[in-house]
């Protein structure tokens, strides 16, 4: 791709395999990619660590990281000294929920995008199997876009942000085909919200369950080593837990 010519597009990578699915279909479409990554202050650090793998994997033109420390908020298991919740997904917004997540981390993309002089925005956000947060429907991407064209000087002055939400209306069936079909490493990317103190994916928050399922519905081999079958992680990079 010839950078110097490309349009340029913000992702918002979290280092799970949704975001790192929308980064490597933003590089599809043309666009000169910048990655954002945000240190919320998550229970580990692992999900970081896999955002920096994924860029580099990518070759994405830039890959930021900022920190904003909601630890200061609690409110959520990913948090707070909350328990992460092992039972199964279930139709009430879990307390993995974090307040107004993605309406924070759009309001900082956006800011990052006007300022790398980007009019595109990826986010990963899925509306289908997901664990039933609000911040993830399409009615609120949609109510952002017009929030960023209101609030920005860009948006103003008649070039507004495009928010790409091209997961959206996936399953995570559809979502595993999709890094398939781009040649995407699923290991590089990470999903759980607890992970074992040896630095496995638990298998069994709401998170690794729809994980699971998703590649088993497509058939295919994630390449994810979960903590409770005994095996050994072959892609587990340092220490897991952030220092409290």
């Amino acid at each position: 791709m010839n950078t110097t010519t490309s349009p340029a597009a913000v992702v918002l990578l979290s280092g799970g395999l949704d975001s790192m699915v929308s980064a490597a279909l933003a590089s599809k479409q043309g666009f000169n990619v910048f990655a954002l990554t945000i240190d919320y202050g998550q229970r580990h650090v692992r999900e970081l660590q896999s955002a920096r793998a994924i860029a580099k994997q990518l070759g994405l033109a830039k890959h930021s990281e900022i920190a904003l420390d909601l630890r200061s908020f609690g409110g959520s298991a990913l948090t707070d000294d909350i328990e992460v919740p092992k039972g199964g997904v279930g139709d009430d917004i879990p307390v993995t929920y974090v307040p107004a997540r993605n309406l924070v981390f759009l309001a900082l993309t956006t800011a990052f995008a006007e300022a790398s002089g980007a009019n595109d925005i990826f986010i990963g956000v899925n509306a289908l199997d997901y664990s039933g947060y609000p911040d993830c429907r399409p009615e609120f991407i949609a109510s952002f876009a017009e929030t960023a064209r209101l609030g920005t000087k860009s948006g103003v002055e008649g070039a507004p942000f495009t928010i790409h939400a091209p997961l959206q209306h996936m399953t995570k069936a559809d979502i595993a085909r999709e890094a398939h079909r781009l040649g995407l490493d699923p290991a590089w990317s990470w999903s759980c919200y607890d992970p074992t103190p040896d630095g496995l994916a638990c298998g069994e928050c709401d998170s690794c369950r729809l994980r699971k399922k998703g590649f088993d519905e497509a058939g295919l081999v994630d390449g994810t080593v979960y903590g409770n079958n005994g095996q050994t992680a072959h892609s587990a990079i340092g220490a897991i837990h952030r220092e409290t």
